[in-house]
């Protein structure tokens, strides 16, 4: 099958809106005859439902967790990106799309980055009129914050709380929509297959989470807004419950998947503790603003650490390495995500990390409570005043900014993050590949969409910090709108779409087929138990750092334990009751048949991007070697139209691939 992204001609800073002038459109009379389904009601499925409601389209919307706020978009911290140059520091749409291109390595789509970059100061416009609290200035302006990556402050922020708060904006708009009658909310639903029709996505097969019955709905176009599939490895910064089948059923139905292995490692994760963690918890990128990252410069030092018969703040200044300030000056402690991650595996596998599993360097405020108290003192007109009265007045603005991440690292680790700096470790986190689509956010199925962080097509091989939600506004709120009705403008006169069809009965059967399985499979191991061993071999030989030989192992070993799972899988209860490790068996026999995809994706890949690097740059040698080839890439610049960057590569794009171990079929 040729891939035609569909991608307008001319400028790049006219392509959006020669295209929206051209075409084609629903009559508003005619959007009220037009169904649609939304799978996922985080930031994308929200505003998107939200949005076509408005426009007055039919939605059906489904979110298997409980209401819409639970979405994983809530745990969003750090903020929103947003080209509006509100510091007067230079920031600009292009600047915007370019950092945005180049912290994914030159691997992202360019129209798609340019066109998220022109829409994103609409996102905060929409987001105030919603009533989002965004951080305000002392003269009460919209404040902006600094992310890794990038020269500029551009970051909106609601504390640390930015993905909750517009989470909440997207929910309301969504709720009005609901009293209107023009969303039908189904909470604990979960989308278990894609019906195609006459090659056109007609509808879905959902199952009722709570009583169990499998339900047949239809619509004239499916949207797949269901996040990413993070937790293939088990350990990640998602939410328990998120997952990639809706994503992965429509693959399996048709839709190509594109850099599956590009999956972001975030740099400020509060470290692993133990073999019987459940989750890993994210801290955000915002705290590197005012947080000096360092570890130990004597491996002495760092061994009384770990054994807790030495205090970091024993160290003086000259005893600690603030390693990503020494390699990248220019950046410090701001560098990219791929970088700061990579910069803090190094030096823990080099014996300089700081918690009992060697696995956790220092984000230190110390000198940020200084900085800020002596300025403080000087607002207030102290005179002389005494050290710990500065860092007293320093901590309370520190407090303000980031006062609920202090607080959650607190009741986690119990320690106090004022008096002893933070410890911190990389960990998986968002995923930048995914769902292949044009430029209309179309999958390879026509019909289907893709949206926010399901799809694969602004973040290259590494998303730039607080891109996240600018993505999933985006797309929802001021994309897809305008893509979907030059689809659906060909639909006015179709009329309802018919669920008693046989391509409806052939879904709903293969979904029982997989339930009865489960159900009925007198195996020996649990849910967990596979799901464990996957995050494991995914970790080990595709995670941060990655070779020939692990990755053809790890292809075996995911095959293998596949293998096993559809032998010896246990799920109790029933099907017709609210059965959390039923639903959980569906999900991860998605991520087994997943990680293998993922794996030989990463074999394909014999270059180092982003969270992805080979074994050459695990060294403090090779990083800088890579660093030497990111500057060199770095400083490339468009020149008129833009032209493909050096290191610049298609994404790796995936037919829907068969699985023959599945004993029910």
């Amino acid at each position: 099958m040729a891939l035609d992204s569909k991608i307008p001609q001319g400028p790049l800073k006219d392509k959006w809106t020669d295209y929206k002038n051209h075409i084609n459109l629903v009559n508003p009379a005619n959007k009220r005859h037009i169904d649609v389904i939304v799978v996922g009601t985080g930031l994308a499925g929200g505003s998107a439902a939200a949005t076509l409601a408005e426009l007055g389209y039919n939605v059906k919307a489904f979110a298997y967790q409980d209401s819409p706020r639970r979405a994983h978009s809530i745990a969003a911290q750090g903020g929103i990106n947003a080209a509006k140059n509100y510091q007067g520091d230079g920031d600009s749409t292009y600047r915007l799309f370019y950092d945005t291109v180049k912290g994914g390595d030159y691997r992202s789509r360019e129209a798609n980055v340019y066109r998220l970059a022109e829409v994103s100061a609409n996102i905060i416009d929409q987001c105030v009129a919603q009533g989002v609290p965004f951080a305000r200035d002392y003269g009460g302006l919209l404040d902006n914050r600094s992310f890794g990556g990038v020269l500029v402050s551009r970051t909106f922020y609601a504390k640390g709380q930015t993905g909750q708060q517009l989470l909440l904006g997207a929910y309301s708009a969504m709720n009005r929509q609901i009293a209107r009658g023009k969303i039908e909310m189904f909470n604990r639903h979960e989308m278990l297959d894609l019906v195609i029709v006459d090659g056109k996505a007609r509808g879905i097969i959902a199952r009722n989470l709570v009583t169990g019955e499998i339900e047949r709905h239809a619509a004239h176009a499916v949207v797949i807004a269901s996040g990413g599939y993070g937790n293939v490895y088990f350990l990640s910064t998602n939410a328990m419950g998120s997952n990639v089948t809706a994503a992965w059923k429509i693959h399996k139905k048709g839709a190509f998947f594109a850099n599956p292995c590009f999956t972001q490692i975030h740099p400020t994760c509060i470290p692993r503790s133990g073999d019987y963690q459940s989750k890993l918890t994210l801290m955000s990128e915002s705290l590197r603003n005012d947080g000096r990252i360092w570890v130990p410069k004597s491996l002495e030092d760092a061994k009384l650490i770990r054994e807790r018969k030495k205090k970091p703040t024993e160290l003086k200044e000259e005893e600690r390495d603030y390693f990503l300030e020494r390699r990248y000056p220019a950046f410090g402690n701001l560098v990219p995500r791929d970088v700061a991650s990579r910069a803090a595996k190094e030096r823990c596998d080099e014996g300089f990390g700081v918690n009992a599993t060697g696995e956790a360097v220092y984000l230190d405020f110390a000198a940020s409570f200084v900085r800020y108290g002596t300025e403080q003192a000087k607002i207030h007109n102290l005179i002389n005043p005494s050290k710990e009265k500065i860092i007293e007045l320093g901590q309370e603005i520190v407090k303000a900014k980031y006062g609920n991440l202090f607080q959650m690292y607190e009741k986690i680790i119990d320690e106090n993050p004022y008096e002893t700096p933070m410890m911190i470790y990389p960990a998986v986190h968002y995923t930048m590949g995914g769902v292949w689509v044009d430029y209309n956010l179309m999958t390879t199925i026509p019909g289907c969409y893709a949206i926010g962080e399901a799809n694969f097509s602004e973040h290259g091989a590494n998303r730039l910090g607080a891109s996240a939600l600018m993505q999933g506004l985006a797309d929802g709120y001021f994309v897809l709108p305008y893509t979907i009705g030059d689809y659906l403008s060909d639909d006015i006169r179709t009329g309802k779409i018919p669920t008693d069809t046989p391509e409806f009965d052939e879904a709903e059967k293969a979904v029982k087929a997989s339930i009865d399985f489960f159900i009925n499979n007198k195996g020996t191991h649990s849910v967990d138990y596979y799901h464990k061993k996957l995050g494991k071999i995914m970790w080990d030989k595709c995670g941060m750092s990655r070779n020939e030989a692990g990755l053809k192992e790890a292809i075996q070993e995911i095959s293998d334990l596949r293998k096993d799972f559809w032998k010896n899988v246990s799920v109790p209860g029933t099907e017709n009751e609210f059965n959390e490790e039923l639903a959980k068996a569906g999900r991860v026999a998605d991520f087994l048949e997943l990680g293998e995809l993922f794996a030989k994706d990463a074999l394909e890949r014999e270059e180092s991007a982003g969270g992805h690097f080979r074994e050459e740059y695990q060294t403090e040698e090779g990083e800088a070697k890579r660093m030497k080839e990111f500057q060199f890439v770095s400083a490339w610049e468009y020149k008129g139209e833009p032209k493909d960057a050096v290191l610049h590569k298609e994404p790796l794009v995936y037919e829907n691939i068969e699985v023959k171990e599945r004993s029910y079929k």
